[in-house]
């Protein structure tokens, strides 16, 4: 069981870290699991199944009753349910299974079945090997790009698998398995070994030996010699020199199927970084020495190999809270998105325009002067930066979200995004640079005055979207949702704000006929009102903080109206967008996240 932050805890079994798949049908009707149904096996022989499995008839018979072997395999994922749930006190929100890399489409459908009778959320399975692999790199194994290795899993069969590493993960080239070259073969030869019979006689008498071999089998990791109790009632004692005798044969036939797996995988056991042994079989040394001798190189037995798997299925004990996180690309925005980038690009076009055209011209003839509303300028320039920023934003991390085929930093969804907001901020400037040449021109004014209005407004906007760009760049932290939806800024403001600007310079130039002045004033104090709500809502998201808000800056921007305080309220709007981008940064990407408690996967 792991949290979202990496750390794991193994779940317990009747004292042991491991669920065997044995299940006994009682008489009375309750299905025992695991040790229980292995300790029930000898007095109900005829209702023991070891394995568990999907028979070629679908139907199983169990004391001369017909089962579904799904309720089965559901009452051991039942067990595992109700233990995971008392370890974490809450409801388990993610399950994931690990599955032979040799399974099909019907062993996999199956199984899901299983998960979903036994009351389990939607399972994701993942194979056996790329769990090992995703293991071997949260644990800090250097597995380059490109690189070859070998997963040799012998728990109670083997199976063994060879994988590249590429750009979007691990795929793997060939598999084989051998459900006679692993623990259960080894048991069966013991037993066969310790009573010169194969097997013992009568069901029970072979259960409850097997029982007892399996125990021996594992105590002899810590022990040069164990008891082994027989069903006769009499004991023999089990050596590792009889283990190894057992287990020579199969174990080397595990190291031939290595062989074969490579040569399946049309490689040379030298092309491979590694050979890896996993399964519980995989403490053996006598497997380390089968696999040195038939491949030619010394195999990684991990620690704690039987819990490989599925530790890195669930990303658990990485080196930090994301090591072990599977690589996630950046989510494709939607079109909606994108369609919101044209809102401030068409309120920036359509405010310089009406900037150019309405200008309120003075003097004489031969020596006119233009009073103009910087404050339009000035919101249609930061209008331009906001478009731009969300533009590339957008277009960064569709393509990052596909870029998977080119190796390298440059290559990963981060260093995209980062790229795009960068460029973007800088088409930004240079279309706040072009509107004021171009009004410099069309009005016939030195551009210092209009550059002063259209970059200096965006300065503060630009700054922390450069310390945006770093960030991604440098994959800190990917924002929940992605790049993409923190940086959209918020369209109602953009319209609010746009068109009472419009609003302000129309009553501000229009010609003021005696039965519109009232018209005309009352529509740049509605401007006003406008431009103060577009302000607030950039500001906050809360709706009674922008109603709180709100009302006073409305009443206050509505004042302010006339020429000489119509740049101030431009600055304001900009002021407020440059809040805006230092709140998504701070809060979003560059505080510490307080840990809060999170449900678990299993």
């Amino acid at each position: 069981m792991a949290w979202p932050d990496g750390t794991w805890t193994p779940l317990l079994f009747d004292g042991e870290p491991e669920l065997p798949s044995a299940v006994l049908l009682s008489p009375g009707g309750e299905t025992l699991t695991g040790h229980q149904a292995w300790q029930a096996a000898a007095a109900a022989p005829d209702r023991f199944i070891p394995t568990p499995r999907q028979p070629p008839d679908q139907r199983l018979s169990v004391a001369d009753v017909d089962v579904d072997p799904l309720d089965l395999v559901a009452a051991t994922l039942r067990r595992v349910t109700y233990e995971a749930q008392q370890a974490a006190g809450s409801e388990i929100e993610d399950v994931r299974l690990v599955v032979p890399a040799g399974w099909g489409p019907r062993r996999r459908t199956w199984m899901r079945h299983a998960a979903h009778r036994a009351g389990l959320p939607q399972p994701t399975l993942v194979e056996a090997p790329v769990a090992v692999a995703a293991h071997l790199l949260a644990t800090g194994v250097q597995l380059p790009v490109g690189s070859f290795i070998a997963v040799c899993d012998v728990g109670a069969g083997a199976e063994v698998s060879v994988l590249r590493r590429g750009p979007a993960g691990f795929e793997v080239l060939a598999t084989l398995a051998d459900p006679a070259a692993g623990g259960t073969a080894i048991d069966d030869a013991l037993a066969s070994l310790l009573t010169a019979t194969s097997p013992a006689q009568g069901d029970g008498e072979r259960w409850a030996l097997l029982a007892s071999v399996r125990t021996g089998k594992h105590a002899l990791t810590d022990h040069v010699a164990v008891t082994i109790p027989q069903p006769q009632g009499s004991a023999v004692v089990l050596t590792s020199g009889l283990l190894e005798q057992a287990a020579h044969p199969i174990l080397h036939r595990a190291a031939h199927l290595t062989n074969e797996a490579i040569a399946a995988a049309e490689l040379r056991a030298e092309d491979l970084a590694g050979v890896y042994c996993v399964g519980g079989v995989a403490r053996m040394p006598l497997l380390e020495k089968a696999l040195t001798e038939t491949t030619g190189i010394t195999p990684v037995v991990l620690t704690d190999p039987g819990l490989a798997a599925v530790r890195g299925a669930a990303d658990a004990g990485a080196a930090d809270a994301t090591a072990g996180q599977p690589l996630v690309d950046e989510p494709v925005p939607p079109v909606r998105r994108a369609v919101a980038v044209a809102v401030p690009g068409f309120a920036s076009l359509a405010l310089i325009s009406q900037f150019l055209l309405t200008p309120q011209w003075n003097g004489s003839l031969w020596d006119k002067w233009a009073l103009l509303n910087w404050g339009e300028l000035a919101v249609a320039a930061v209008f331009a930066v906001i478009a731009s920023l969300g533009a590339g934003t957008v277009l960064a991390s569709a393509i990052a979200a596909r870029t998977t085929l080119t190796p390298g930093p440059s290559a990963s969804p981060g260093s995209q995004t980062g790229t795009g907001i960068l460029a973007s901020a800088s088409l930004g400037v240079a279309i706040t640079g072009m509107y004021a040449v171009l009004a410099s021109l069309y009005i016939g004014d030195p551009v210092g005055g209009f550059l002063r209005w259209t970059l200096l407004p965006i300065a503060p906007i630009v700054a922390p979207a450069a310390v945006t760009a770093v960030v991604a760049a440098r994959q800190w932290r990917t924002p929940p949702g992605g790049w993409s939806k923190l940086l959209a800024f918020p369209t109602g403001s953009v319209i609010t704000a746009a068109l009472g600007m419009a609003f302000i310079q129309y009553s501000l130039t229009a010609d003021r006929w005696p039965t519109m002045v009232l018209w005309i004033d009352l529509a740049g104090r509605v401007g006003g009102l406008l431009l103060g709500i577009g302000t607030v809502m950039a500001l906050v998201s809360q709706p009674i903080l922008r109603l709180v808000l709100g009302a006073p800056l409305a009443v206050i921007t509505a004042a302010l109206v006339s020429w000489p305080a119509s740049g101030i309220l431009g600055v304001i709007y900009a002021i407020a967008v440059a809040g805006w981008w230092l709140r998504q940064l701070w809060t979003r990407l560059l505080r510490p996240q307080t840990p809060t408690p999170s449900r678990p996967a299993a």
